[in-house]
């Protein structure tokens, strides 16, 4: 594989891993929620741990592509985590605003 599939890939994981919280009602992917949503601040952790998980991967590909890991400022911490907020905008969009509306479309057309 190429630098430029690990990087695609890459972008990928960390797209998919920024919306998985606000798309599931379970925890952590394995528990029910129960009769209750999940709360918006479980997906907050949830959105977070993925976060580090999506960076583990990158250190992995990272390794994997150029045979070792480059020391980072905390400038680059702060960039991907704000890239990962903007990663995570569907999602969150989708789970507070437009599944109401769709659920509300869902009930008129009955």
């Amino acid at each position: 594989m190429s630098d430029i599939h690990f990087s695609w890939l890459l972008i990928l994981v960390a797209f998919l891993a920024a919306n998985l919280p606000w798309l599931t009602e379970r925890r952590f992917f394995l528990l029910p929620a129960g009769p209750q949503t999940k709360p918006a601040w479980f997906c907050l952790m949830e959105w977070l741990v993925l976060y580090f998980v999506a960076g583990g991967i990158a250190l992995g590909l990272e390794q994997k592509s150029t045979g070792g890991i480059h020391v980072q400022d905390w400038e680059f911490y702060v960039v991907t985590l704000c890239l990962f907020m903007v990663f995570a905008l569907p999602g969150f969009i989708y789970r507070y605003d437009l599944k109401a509306h769709l659920e509300k479309a869902r009930r008129r057309r009955r």
